[in-house]
């Protein structure tokens, strides 16, 4: 009889691999085991994650149903490349989907107008070339005429948008257009004319067809993507996509749909957990971040045991094995802690907002107009609770609580050693 475990066969393990899943043997045959995920694009085949529909069914009836131009900005590892490609499945049925990354652009490609024109006529090509669906959809003429163009020489920016506007033109449905990782191109003025290009068609739509809607994602909005092109205050706010709607979807998860994704998980392990509870208190440590939300369930999942030969899961999934993953978590190296280190070490006002809030107990009013607490909050690291702002969520908190102690221990216990290196005998200003 085969049980619900992986089997091995002459030393090697016995299973198959399915959409870089592997695949247990039952007695029903092959099952797919999902699993938490923390690197890269989450699937619902692949792994437990939250339901996004109701957040899907949002974005398109609150912006690309309306036709919006939109940025998708959120810190690290907040979901974004997740939404963008089940937002672009959800949209299949009314829409032509142009999904692009500019993560896959190399730095030569933003080199002049000619060069980023053609790699952005090309992206198109191959995007909707290996999606057979468009083929019936998409004027061929129009296509080929627009795909044509990365092979000119003198390919202008003007002129590729012409026939991206007649290709949308004669598409029999809207064309909706989204590019992920917009951050890989925030250094190139280029991107910059590119955008700037993008507004005048949006302006003028109702005589020269574009895009339906327009949906850029990554961690900087527009305001700052100009001000790391041109820093001086002069230029700091003057973006050239100011026709951007404002974005205001709540992109973290709720207890609830945490306690969804559990008893999903409940569903298949058998753990005997109060899924509610067990939510309730990986909330209260992470407000709903995403990447902590799954690393904390990655890690009760794959690494707490109990002192018992036989673990016993209900003992793990507890607010208790909630505590021991988050401790595990505040002391492990990952990429959104050195993005956090990075990002305070690049802006020390930063730094010194939250070592305010943290060390000196301070509450800090919320304002609009303020670059640092925009900053904080564009990153991820603060949050808007009424009248004030506060760190983001308890993780983040004791994380950076810890960084602050041990960068003061460690500055007091230099100074006491130039100290005593002055003064070998103890004595004070070279004064025995």
């Amino acid at each position: 009889m085969l049980s619900n475990r992986s089997y091995f066969c002459g030393g090697f393990p016995l299973w198959k691999m399915e959409d870089s899943c592997i695949l247990t043997v039952t007695r029903q045959g092959w099952r797919m085991t999902r699993y938490f995920n923390t690197e890269g694009i989450c699937s619902p085949k692949k792994h437990y994650m939250v339901c996004l529909n109701d957040r899907l069914k949002q974005i398109k009836e609150k912006y690309v149903d309306r036709g919006k131009y939109f940025v998708i900005n959120r810190g690290r590892q907040y979901g974004k490349t997740t939404t963008l490609r089940a937002l672009a499945e959800y949209l299949r049925d009314d829409y032509v989907v142009i999904s692009l990354d500019f993560q896959m652009l190399s730095t030569a490609n933003f080199a002049d107008e000619r060069v980023f024109a053609a790699k952005f006529t090309g992206l198109i090509q191959r995007t909707l070339s290996r999606d057979g669906e468009w083929r019936d959809v998409i004027d061929r003429k129009a296509f080929e005429k627009l795909t044509a163009m990365k092979e000119e020489e003198d390919l202008t920016m003007d002129v590729m948008f012409e026939g991206c506007s007649e290709m949308c033109e004669t598409s029999k449905k809207p064309v909706v257009l989204m590019i992920d990782e917009v951050d890989s191109a925030s250094n190139y003025q280029v991107f910059i004319d590119f955008l700037a290009m993008l507004r005048g068609y949006y302006l003028s739509r109702e005589y020269n067809p574009i895009f339906h809607s327009v949906i850029l994602a990554g961690v900087y909005d527009i305001k700052n993507l100009k001000s790391k092109i041109r820093p001086d205050s002069e230029h700091q706010y003057n973006s050239p996509w100011n026709i951007a709607a404002d974005f205001d979807v709540v992109m973290s998860f709720s207890a609830g749909q945490i306690r969804d994704m559990l008893t999903e998980y409940e569903t298949d392990h058998h753990t005997g957990m109060d899924t509610e509870a067990v939510a309730e208190t990986i909330y209260q440590y992470t407000s709903g971040y995403p990447y902590l939300v799954s690393a904390v369930c990655k890690i009760m999942d794959e690494k707490l045991t109990v002192p018992d030969p036989l673990p016993d899961c209900k003992s793990i999934w507890t607010a208790q094995g909630v505590e021991e993953a988050v401790r595990i978590i505040l002391s492990s190296r990952t990429t959104l802690f050195d993005s956090m280190i990075k990002h305070i070490d690049e802006y020390p006002e930063l730094k010194k907002l939250l070592h305010l809030m943290l060390f000196q107990g301070e509450q800090v009013a919320y304002n609009a107009d303020n670059r640092i607490i925009d900053l904080a909050q564009m990153f991820g690291y603060v949050k808007r609770n009424g009248t004030y702002i506060h760190v983001a969520n308890r993780v983040f908190e004791t994380r950076l609580y810890n960084l602050f102690l041990s960068e003061e221990e460690f500055s007091n216990a230099m100074s006491t050693m130039a100290r005593q290196d002055k003064n070998p005998d103890g004595g004070a200003d070279g004064v025995a």
